[in-house]
């Protein structure tokens, strides 16, 4: 079972690392079934806008809801998540080599969102790369039964792992 984490202080690193590096495997070559995040800045407000990718090649989909100014809840729409799920659950019947996922946040704490697809994945001995944020960590541990390892967002350190985990596949070996 090959999974690792990412997990950043700095106010949209994970994304744009984990995006970074997807964009990358996939110039080489590597089959992803993922989704990476963007977050847009939206003019004249302290909310952004977040945006999913789904990888290999899938829409761009919006999973934020514009709920106001004075909302301070969570602008998750659920229905959006849940339509991103479906198109990478579909992307792992390509059996990629790689699930690049933005986050396990609070619906795959609460065994929602990705949460089966994680699970699914790993049963399926395809590795797994994903970032938490220190209020999802608990609920992460918990999941992962401490199998989980953690890296850095650099680009060489994620590089480094993924072809750990190619070497230790070819040579017949779970992570």
């Amino acid at each position: 079972m090959a999974l690792a984490f990412v997990k950043t202080t700095e106010r949209g690193l994970t994304d744009r690392a984990l995006s970074e590096f997807a964009n990358r495997l996939q110039a080489d070559g590597f089959r992803l079934a993922s989704v990476v995040q963007t977050n847009s800045d939206r003019p004249g407000s302290h909310h952004c806008d977040m945006d999913v990718r789904v990888l290999p090649d899938g829409p761009v989909i919006r999973i934020s809801q514009t709920l106001g100014e004075a909302s301070r809840g969570c602008r998750l729409d659920p229905a959006a998540l849940e339509r991103s799920v479906a198109l990478v659950e579909a992307g792992l019947e390509t059996v990629p080599d790689l699930l690049i996922l933005n986050k396990f946040g609070k619906h795959e704490a609460g065994g929602k969102g990705f949460r089966p697809l994680i699970a699914a994945a790993l049963a399926r001995d395809i590795p797994v790369l994903l970032g938490v944020n220190g209020l999802n960590q608990d609920a992460f541990n918990e999941f992962n039964c401490g199998y989980g390892k953690e890296i850095t967002t650099d680009a060489d350190r994620l590089s480094a792992w993924f072809r750990s985990v190619q070497r230790m596949a070819a040579d017949g070996c779970s992570a």
